[in-house]
């Protein structure tokens, strides 16, 4: 057995989905031969100045992680979103990305040479922002002037070098919000210079933005 057919390679499957519907993800996942996932609860934000006004521009999403062996990947994310008919709008969104190293699953890359190609569209890029809190809406109107729809934003905490402070004596880290956000490849360059203009996000402690590709999207629409 040579070293290209010992080797497993992984894609990080994503699926951003309403209220209560991760556990049926997870199901789905199961079916195809893809054990574990984690779900996480995220805000969805909605490009709508109606709704905005009425402060329902907002709603509560379940972001579902799941690992899997590329070919595995492929074939359950293709199911999954026919199954829960990601093409009609608002029905969610799925999408996959290559993983570079991973550790603990059987024959996988680890710390290994990554020899594995992604496989997929490769039309649209993810672009994720970590900021103070409060600021994520701030990335997501900026993204939305530079052609993005929309984003999701996830509650977490930061522990870098700019993060602590000390209140008694104690450590305190900071809560942070992370954002989600999907856009075409063409586009990808003007919504980060947008962000990065926006909330300063280059000046040290305000914030990390990074970016990378998409193998295969579905529920994305464009107007």
């Amino acid at each position: 057995m040579n070293k290209e057919e010992s080797i497993l390679c992984y894609d990080l499957n994503i699926f951003i989905v309403k209220m209560g519907m991760g556990s049926k993800v997870l199901s789905q996942a199961k079916k195809s031969g893809l054990t574990g996932g984690t779900v996480i609860i995220g805000k969805g934000t909605i490009k709508n100045p109606i709704l905005k006004f009425l402060e329902l521009a907002e709603n509560h999403k379940e972001i579902v992680l799941i690992l899997g062996p590329q070919e595995k990947s492929i074939e359950f994310i293709e199911k999954a979103s026919k199954h829960f008919n990601f093409i009609k709008p608002n029905n969610g969104i799925a999408f996959s990305m290559s993983v570079i190293s991973i550790v603990g699953a059987k024959n996988s890359i680890g710390d290994k040479e990554n020899i594995c190609e992604s496989k997929g569209d490769n039309m649209h890029n993810s672009i994720f922002a970590i900021v103070e809190r409060g600021t994520a809406q701030k990335v997501v109107d900026a993204a939305n002037e530079a052609g993005a729809r929309g984003g999701t934003i996830i509650n977490a905490r930061g522990s870098g070098i700019h993060e602590t402070s000390k209140i008694f004596s104690i450590d305190i880290e900071p809560e942070k919000e992370i954002v989600l956000i999907l856009v075409e490849n063409e586009i990808t360059d003007k919504v980060c210079d947008r962000i990065r203009e926006k909330t300063e996000i280059d000046k040290a402690g305000k914030g990390i933005l990074f970016v990378q590709n998409v193998n295969k999207a579905y529920g994305l629409f464009k107007k």
